[in-house]
């Protein structure tokens, strides 16, 4: 064999071994991340992102993380608004984002990666895709055992929860208005992780013919159509937070609710929005919470228990 043979099956042997060890992630944008180790410097700008990665076992290997995550106290805090030089300076192999951040701001993407530093964007919008989530986060960081068992565990525990709730007939169930954005009267898209906690604590989602914006997990729905179901909507519930700054009084006050069953049992409550729409474990906490509205006299032990 000449030396220009051999040259070439050394090249094509490294090529192999390279695809070999090679590990694809696809993320919420379709794109396809390709890269042979796992990231140990890294920057999450979403709060979910975070807690995902602690869960992972994850915690010296995050440098920072956004203004609003108080999960790591004393890292250097960034934002997506600042000058990516500013993210740089920190040294990261991997900032992690999601849809709204790199449709909003593609400039930083841009630069970051010309600068070598991978962009992620993961955002599971319906209840499908939270496992798929799980496992992208494990591969990205070497831990997909640490997924896996993440998986399993969550499995475990919502069949429990489900199974328990098998003893309350379908008739006897609440009928549940879920609002997502007040001001805007939206509700949850059918199929997001607000309306898998909803119907996995056992509760029927009045409005299952809201239309779905877009790609997100927010559904258009109007006061119209709301007042059209007042009598049927045992229970009014609210996501509250940074998306719905909304009080138990601003919905019972609102013009035209008087009618709604719900407000006039006073059966209006708010649950955090972390609870609800972060894709987490934390979300068995909020099927647990949900259930303990619904059903008050039923038996709350073991939902959340870790």
């Amino acid at each position: 064999m000449n030396f220009k043979s051999l040259l070439l099956h050394s090249c094509l042997f490294l090529l192999l071994v390279t695809a070999v060890q090679a590990t694809t992630v696809t993320d919420s944008e379709k794109r396809a991340v390709v890269f042979t180790k796992p990231f140990q410097r890294i920057i999450s700008l979403y709060p979910a992102h975070t807690t995902n990665l602690l869960e992972l076992g994850l915690k010296k290997e995050i440098i920072a993380c956004g203004p609003s995550d108080t999960q790591l106290p004393g890292l250097p805090q960034v934002q997506f608004q600042d000058d990516p030089e500013r993210l740089l300076a920190l040294k990261p192999d991997l900032v992690l984002i999601r849809p709204m951040i790199s449709r909003g701001y593609p400039n930083l993407v841009r630069t970051l990666e010309k600068h070598n530093v991978r962009v992620v964007s993961l955002q599971p919008t319906e209840t499908a895709e939270l496992f798929t989530y799980w496992e992208s986060l494990g591969k990205l960081t070497g831990r997909e055992q640490q997924a896996r068992t993440m998986i399993e565990t969550f499995g475990k525990r919502l069949a429990k929860i489900t199974a328990e709730l098998k003893q309350i007939p379908r008739e006897k169930r609440k009928r549940v208005y879920f609002e997502s954005i007040h001001r805007q009267m939206k509700t949850f898209a059918p199929n997001s992780m607000a309306m898998f906690v909803l119907e996995s604590a056992g509760g029927i989602n009045i409005a299952a013919d809201a239309e779905r914006m877009r790609e997100t997990n927010i559904a258009a729905y109007g006061k119209e159509r709301i007042l059209a179901k007042a009598g049927q909507i045992d229970l009014y519930l609210a996501q509250n937070g940074r998306m719905n700054p909304v009080s138990v009084d601003d919905i019972v006050k609102e013009p035209g609710f008087s009618v709604i069953k719900a407000v006039r049992d006073n059966q209006v409550f708010l649950v955090e929005e972390e609870m609800v729409s972060r894709p987490t474990m934390g979300l068995l906490d909020g099927i647990g919470f949900v259930r303990s509205l619904l059903y008050p006299d039923y038996g709350q032990e073991g939902i959340t228990s870790r």
